[in-house]
């Protein structure tokens, strides 16, 4: 009883040391290289990595099986290599993953604008989705054929393949239009994360883009949830594709007597003072007209969807205000017969 207890502290010891020792050696790299993320992303890959190198020691080291009666017990030899395979599986995520986050990090480092930046996180992330679901059929796969009664019906399997990938392509027909609506959406540069987008007459922001869906954060921080192929079958309003900047529109119906110049100097004078103006665009014209009011549109341009929105709302009250204020004739009134 006492050597199958040393050699278990042994592997233990082991095990923890290579993790210890390449923890180390990720950290004493990535303090010479503080500008390769990548070096400190990987030391996320230790606990799979112990897991392997155990599972590979009881597997590999053939004293220690004598002494845990591995090469005896199939059962426990079966598990054993199931242990190891799965921890591959999951050391070779965490490595994919870390892999592409440092490629985020750095071009975000290099690059400055916006929208670029925004669409490689999207791809980056429907990367890192795909590489994901791909490791996890292959190394679900793998464990399954260590079974024989897997590999003893694979002849079965491969003779009736046709039919069932006929049957599996029509009853999973919606599922992978999304999984390829999905990468058009990522790869075609259609909406990324952070766009601002009008789906259905609801205007939010993408919030997350996966393989089937969109979540779509509304105003009131409600979220949309959208099937992805909806963005490549049906048409939406995407206003920061190319430009996060934005045009912001202000309506008001007034009087025909009101003074339009006067106003139109009241708007420029409220944006040369306003934060949020990005001093690009701006316009105060009278659209249209009515038996009894006039349509006044103020325009003007922001950096984002969000600072439009805001600058549209105090523009309307600082005109509103003014004119209630030094003309209250050219509010709109309701006139009776008696008036």
């Amino acid at each position: 009883m006492l050597w199958p207890l040393i050699s278990l502290l042994a592997i233990a010891a082991a095990t923890l040391a290579i993790g210890w020792t390449v923890d180390q050696t990720l950290q004493r790299i990535a303090a010479r290289q503080p500008g390769a993320p990548l070096w400190a992303l990987l030391r996320r890959c230790r606990i799979p990595l112990q897991l392997a190198v155990v599972s590979a020691l009881l597997l590999v080291a053939r004293p220690l099986r004598r002494i845990l009666h591995l090469h005896q017990d199939e059962g426990a030899h079966h598990l054993v290599l199931l242990c190891l395979l799965a921890s591959l599986g999951w050391l070779t995520a965490r490595v994919v993953s870390a892999a592409l986050e440092a490629l985020l990090g750095r071009y975000e480092n290099r690059v400055d604008d916006p929208a670029r930046v925004q669409r490689m996180r999207t791809q980056i992330g429907m990367l890192r989705r795909v590489a994901g679901a791909v490791i996890v059929v292959v190394t679900v796969a793998v464990m399954l054929l260590t079974f024989s009664a897997m590999r003893t019906v694979g002849a079965g399997l491969l003779a009736s393949a046709g039919v069932i990938g006929i049957v599996a392509g029509i009853a999973a027909q919606n599922t992978l239009g999304n999984f390829f609506a999905g990468l058009q959406i990522a790869f075609g540069d259609i909406v990324r994360i952070d766009d601002t987008v009008v789906v259905d007459g609801q205007q939010g922001t993408v919030e997350e883009i996966t393989l089937s869906y969109l979540v779509v954060r509304l105003w009131d921080y409600r979220r949309l949830i959208v099937p992805v192929s909806y963005f490549v079958s049906k048409p939406f309003e995407n206003w920061t594709r190319r430009d996060p900047g934005l045009l912001a529109a202000v309506l008001l119906h007034l009087d025909h007597s009101t003074p339009v110049d006067e106003l139109r100097a009241t708007l420029r004078a409220r944006l040369d003072r306003h934060p949020l103006w990005d001093g690009a665009e701006w316009a105060l014209q009278v659209t249209d007209t009515t038996p009894s009011t006039i349509l006044v549109r103020a325009t003007m341009t922001a950096r984002t969807p969000e600072d439009a929105a805001q600058l549209r709302f105090d523009v309307r009250e600082h005109l509103i205000a003014h004119l209630r204020d030094e003309h209250p004739g050219a509010l709109p009134r309701v006139r009776t017969g008696d008036s």
